[in-house]
């Protein structure tokens, strides 16, 4: 397996990630994306065992959406917005490689990262040939309205420029650019092959979001972890990447 680094840029922005690649054969590509407040290790385990099965597996730190995020960019210029932005350069970096298969492009997204890939999906129709998400974080636009956003609580009809200072500086922009979304309809527009898997005890969010986006996708191979929490770990984590190869595959 080769591995190696790579960068490409944003608004002026360098986005930093690893590719890790069985040879250097022309082939299918995924590219990763990882959860709020972590970075490209958090996905390193998929994407090894992409690799490991044929596939050219990217991973990439968002801009300033993590605390050891090696990309360019600040917390507090962080969204979901500019997190698909950083999704589709990513993209557009991978599909002009020679050595990747531009029409069979897939993403795969934990978390932020994965209410990130769906959006980015829906909103390029034709993209994508896969989608695997784990534990969607598809409650951000409702944790808005409520005003409380993992690490954060406020007042959302009267936020202050900074929703949160420690230990993630985040500004309102972070809760004001979802308090108008309906997830739902943000993910609606991707019709390929989803692969979607959640715990059943998820505390950060809750399963009945992703029961709510199986209905949404028209071709949805959907997969509960009893007592799982936000994330697998273990045997449950081997058994999430045994349906992943097993969808990437087909």
């Amino acid at each position: 397996m080769l591995t190696e680094e790579f960068t490409c840029a944003r608004e002026g922005l360098t986005i930093r990630g690893t590719v890790f690649r069985p040879d250097e054969s022309r082939g299918p590509a995924y590219i990763l994306s990882h959860h709020f407040l972590a970075d490209r290790g958090a996905v390193r385990q998929y994407a090894i065992r992409l690799a490991e099965n044929g596939f050219r597996a990217f991973t990439y730190d968002f801009c300033g959406g993590g605390f050891k995020t090696e990309s360019d960019g600040k917390s507090e210029d962080m969204t979901v917005e500019t997190e698909v932005l950083d999704l589709k350069a990513v993209t557009e970096y991978v599909k002009s490689l020679p050595w990747v298969d531009a029409e069979d492009v897939s993403l795969l997204g934990c978390s932020q990262g994965g209410f990130v890939s769906a959006m980015t999906a829906s909103r390029n129709p034709g993209a994508y040939r896969k989608l695997i998400l784990f534990y969607p974080a598809i409650c951000i636009p409702d944790d808005a309205r409520r005003g409380n956003m993992l690490i954060t609580t406020f007042d959302p009809k009267n936020m202050p420029e900074l929703i949160c200072e420690q230990p993630f500086r985040l500004h309102r922009r972070y809760a004001e650019t979802v308090m108008e979304m309906d997830p739902y309809e943000e993910i609606r527009g991707f019709d390929g092959p989803v692969l979607l898997m959640h715990g059943t005890a998820d505390e950060i969010v809750n399963i009945r979001y992703s029961r709510g986006a199986e209905k949404v996708y028209a071709h949805c191979e959907y997969h509960e972890f009893e007592g799982a929490g936000h994330g697998f770990g273990g045997q449950q984590d081997e058994e999430a990447m045994e349906y992943m190869i097993r969808f990437a595959k087909a």
